[in-house]
Parts: C-alpha cells; structure tokens; sequence
C-alpha cells in the first residue's frame, strides 16, 4: 500500500513552512531528498520548490531564519541557502521547453504539475507539502513510489521526448540505476540506444561528471552493463567496448575482459572511495584488444597491454577533461599492477622487491589494492592462492621498506654533487652515474645511506666516465 505522507519533522523545514504559510506561498520539498527519505536514508541537500517567485522566498527564509552566504542564480529563479551541513536550494516553480540543438531549456513560471512533469524520472518527480494544512502529505502524479518499491528507473513522460529535452539525463539514467541499484525501464532502455548520439549535444565536463559519479557508486558495474548493452558506452568511453565479447580458438577462450573489469571495479569500490584508484581499475587492461595474440602451444596473450594501457591515459584524460595532475598516479599503478604477481613467479627476493618499491614510490599500497581487487576467479582455490601469494610480496615490501626506507626513493647522491666530485657539468653523464648508484642500492650492493652511495660514486667515476667518452666517440 503506498504511503501518503512522509517523515519530514526538520525543525529547519518546520520552520520553512510555517514562512511559507505566514506569506500565503505553496512550498513543497522535492525530488533526491523525497526519494532518500522514503528509501530510508539520511539526506543534507534539501531542495525545496515554491508556487511563486523562488528568489524573493528565500530572501525571506535566509533573513527571518538569520541564515548567511546565501547565493542566488536570478536566471534560473534559484537560491542556496546553507544552515549547518545542510544545503538547502530553493526555486519557482516552473515550466520548460527545449530547442533541438541545446539542452538548455526556455523556463517560464509554473505550476507544481510543471515542475514535476520536467523532472527526469519518476523517482525524483515526488513532492511533500510544507504547508501546514498539508503538512508532508505526498504529491505523486506518475507513481514514483511505485518505482521505488520495485528498484525501477523509469522516465515522468515519454522516455524519447525527456531524453530528447535533455540528452544528459540518458547519463543520469545509467547513474542512478547504479547508486540505487535499481533496473532502467525497458521502455527508457529503448530510447537510451535509439537516442544516445544525441549526446552530442552535451559538453564533454558534464558527461563526465555524470561517468565519475557513476564510478563513484557502490556497484559501479550496474550502470557500466548498461551502457555497454544500449551502446551509450561506445559515445562515452569507446575503447570499453572493445574489452567486450570471447574468442576462440583451437578450443581455447579468453574469458570478456569488460565483464572481468567490471567484477574487478565492483571489488575495489568495496575498499576504496579514491576516484581515481577506481578509474585506475576501469582502464587497468584497456590495451588488451590491441595486444591480443593466440600463440599455438600456449594460448591466448596480451604481452604489454600493462605498458601500451598506461601510454594510453593521457589520451583518455585529456579526451573526458579529467584533471591532468592525476595522470601520472593512474599511468603508474596501469603500468605496474601485474609486476606484483611477477614477483612471485620470479622469486620474491629483496632486490626485486626493492625495484618495485622504487618504481611504485608512495603508490604500493594502491597498487596493491589495485591486485587484490584484479582476482576474479571463480575458483576458490585459485582465489585463496592469489591472496596468500600477494600477502607473501606484501609482507616482503614491508619488510624490504622497513629496512631500506625505499618509499619514495631517491638517490642519497644528487646530481649537484656528483658533478662537484667529477668535475663535470650538466649532462647525460651526470645522470648516468645517479642511475649507477640508485642500481647498487636497488641490488642490495650497498646500504642507501649517503656515504655509502659517495664513496661507491667514488669507486665507479673514472671508469664510468672513461666507457662514456669512449661510446661517445
């Protein structure tokens, strides 16, 4: 049986409604905080919709409630109001229409059923009345309780008029299915595919706003499915597709490396709430469809996908207008995440340990969590192998680290003093000795201590001077 009221007992909005009332204004609360609220969850964005000149209300909220920094959009009737943690945006009622070649809407004043008829699904197109006569009582003309009982996303009007209004609500689709959890409409899923090039329409920031928030879910792989299904994902991000789909060959399969990432990016969201520890997870193996070989004897590989995927992030940053200082962090952790496992293979020996030290700097333990999440196995023997075998390298680089202090290395030696001793000037060779004595330390040849270092430099100099010159003709 669907409720007709809400628990809403805010002394902030109690206070909201009862100005309402003292000036004859309709004012309701709406769309995520209704939705959050009859879903059970705690909510601090209060956005709250009033038949009437939105601005001017909330000048009067902001003023009898001695509430500060209030920001107003005039353009758009909207005020922001802060009291606390909670934000609190209040806007005119109002009535849209869109143009072909914009998402930005011609807004006129209107009325509740306007307001609500523009929302994007029917889960955010609930009000509660802060009036007192209707106190919390629930405005619900397409049945958005409904969609919450059931776990569905599905659109106020037409599902090809309202993505056709506003493109980047085909995004919004895919990322409230995964922060809520729930399944997209088929008849929304429809449109989705047959609509999705209208994106085209959307700026590259927005659409990725969009992705991030879709990243940042509990179950990102719910809106990454959907998109891969409806094929929004080849507009948005097309080198995910191509991660899609199993080859055979001689009887032998590579299992869907897009299926895997997305097990793999489901797995670190359960540790993590790090962006781009996440976005690392997505692209960790977006080389492989070109690295792919089927070698008789042996199978399916991708040699240097680890490699060719961290060339490829500039590329993707650069392209989703993500933030350029984050590059090297995800190119590191692409470039590096399967050498834990190789050191296993290998021998998990102090020097191989401390290269990798080096290499990952303050990124280990990332990187590490970036491994653990990579084992997708169905097979718990395998799965429990893995995990002890990365235990063993991590145990190790604590190990390794503790004694060496090999986080964030760098050379106890510097480039202004090897040139001081050798009486050199700036040059390729003053960095060839500095990679000379960072190798002996990596090795295990001598302590990384300063002296040390000096008096190895002072070992080495002439006779690596003397094989430089030499090549150098």
């Amino acid at each position: 049986m669907a409720i007709d009221t809400i628990d809403i007992a805010v002394p902030l909005l109690r206070s909201v409604g009862r100005i309402a009332d003292e000036l004859g204004i309709e004012a309701h609360v709406v769309g995520g905080y209704v939705r959050d609220k009859i879903l059970g969850k705690d909510v601090n964005d209060i956005d709250i919709v009033v038949v009437g000149d939105g601005v001017a209300f909330a000048r009067e909220v902001e003023e009898r409630l001695h509430l500060e920094k209030m920001v107003t959009y005039e353009n758009f009737g909207t005020a922001m109001l802060h009291q606390g943690d909670v934000k609190l945006e209040i806007v005119g009622a109002r009535k849209e229409s869109y143009s072909r070649d914009s998402r930005k809407p011609a807004v006129t004043v209107g009325t509740l059923a306007d307001d609500l008829a523009r929302r994007d699904f029917t889960v955010n197109a609930i009000a509660a009345s802060l009036n007192a006569d209707r106190w919390a009582r629930l405005t619900d003309p397409y049945d958005g309780r409904s969609a919450l009982e059931v776990g569905l996303i599905r659109t106020p009007l037409a599902p090809e008029k309202t993505f056709d209004d506003d493109p980047l609500r085909i995004m919004r689709a895919v990322r409230f299915a995964a922060q809520l959890e729930f399944m997209v409409d088929a008849d929304a899923l429809r449109a989705m595919e047959e609509m999705k090039e209208r994106l085209s329409i959307i700026s590259q920031e927005r659409i990725t706003d969009e992705f991030m928030k879709l990243l940042s879910c509990a179950a990102p792989s719910v809106g990454l499915k959907i998109m891969f299904n409806t094929g929004v994902m080849k507009i948005v991000f097309p080198e995910m597709v191509d991660l899609g789909g199993v080859e055979q060959r001689d009887d032998v399969h590579h299992k869907d490396v897009f299926l895997h990432t997305c097990t793999v990016i489901d797995n670190i969201a359960r540790i993590t709430e790090n962006p781009y520890l996440r976005f690392a997870a997505l692209v960790h193996d977006i080389a492989k469809p070109k690295t792919k070989q089927f070698r008789e004897g042996t199978g399916w590989t991708f040699h240097g996908h680890e490699e060719l995927g961290a060339r490829m992030v500039k590329h993707l940053f650069r392209r989703m207008r993500l933030p350029l200082d984050q590059i090297p962090y995800v190119e590191k952790l692409v470039r590096l995440h399967l050498r834990p496992m190789a050191l296993v293979d290998d021998g998990v020996t102090d020097s191989a340990v401390r290269r990798l030290l080096f290499e990952a700097g303050n990124e280990a333990d990332d990187l590490m969590t970036l491994c653990r999440a990579d084992i997708t196995s169905k097979n718990p023997r395998l799965v429990k192998k893995y995990l002890t075998n990365y235990d063993l390298v991590y145990a190790k680089m604590r190990e390794v680290e503790e004694k060496d202090r090999m986080r964030a290395f760098q050379s106890p030696v510097r480039g202004e003093e090897i040139m001081a001793v050798c009486a050199l000037p700036p040059g390729k060779l003053v960095g060839v000795l500095k990679s000379k004595i960072e190798d002996a330390i990596l090795d295990g040849v001598i302590p990384n201590e300063h002296d040390a270092a000096l008096g190895y430099l002072l070992q080495i100099k002439d006779e690596t001077i003397g094989d430089f010159r030499l090549h150098q003709g």
